[in-house]
């Protein structure tokens, strides 16, 4: 992975000044996406983003910060720490794909974001999908399970929005869809990671067993406006 490993620490900020700086507000020492993006920032510092995350809860009320643990404005509180394995993988998967697995276009964006809030509401925005490729497996027209593209370096892309509707988990759709998204980022000569809940164990597992490692715990520190 060499000397460009150390950007994972910080994949907010780093994506924000390369691939994804096109949506990327820059506030004193802290950088944020557009919120109709991502409700993400990072900072590169000493972690005081006082007067930052001031200004940019008056964009986005309910953010996270990536990372290190910030100082933030006396207006905000700290909702809560979501504590996550980040994990990577070096090598293609080598398993057979037994789905039809469509890119998603610009038409079927509406779909996308419903059956994502579904599952993991809170996270994906209106334009989330404009920052990677999308796909989806349908059944009787219906899009039942995604997984895509979030946070983009220029060696490193995010495998993010690993959803199944409910109605159809626990028959391999993630693990498919999984393994065709790495595929893909690898083809295009970048190296794939992840951000899963460290107490989600069954996804961790698979993940495991799709070929990825942790490489470190990282935190998503959830801020919202303070209206006590």
């Amino acid at each position: 992975m060499g000397i460009h490993e150390k950007k994972l620490d910080n994949p907010v900020w780093h994506s924000l000044g390369e691939s994804h700086q096109g949506v990327s507000i820059e506030l004193e020492n802290a950088r944020f996406y557009h919120p109709d993006y991502c409700p993400f920032g990072a900072f590169n510092g000493n972690g005081n983003i006082s007067v930052a995350s001031e200004q940019y809860a008056a964009q986005c009320d309910n953010f996270y910060i990536v990372g290190e643990k910030p100082t933030y404005s006396s207006l905000l509180k700290l909702k809560n720490e979501l504590v996550c394995n980040q994990m990577i993988i070096l090598h293609k998967v080598d398993m057979p794909i037994q789905e039809e697995i469509l890119e998603l276009e610009k038409s079927q964006v509406k779909e996308l974001f419903q059956l994502i809030n579904l599952v993991q509401p809170g996270y994906f925005k209106v334009k989330t999908s404009l920052l990677g490729s999308y796909y989806g497996i349908f059944k009787e027209n219906e899009l039942i399970a995604v997984t895509g593209e979030r946070m983009k370096m220029k060696n490193y892309t995010e495998v993010s929005a690993v959803v199944t509707h409910p109605a159809h988990t626990g028959k391999g759709y993630a693990k498919q869809l999984v393994a065709h998204t790495v595929n893909n980022i690898i083809r295009q000569d970048k190296i794939p990671y992840l951000h899963v809940a460290e107490t989600n164990l069954p996804a961790i597992k698979l993940y495991e067993r799709l070929g990825f490692t942790t490489r470190r715990m990282i935190s998503f520190w959830n801020l919202v406006k303070n209206i006590e």
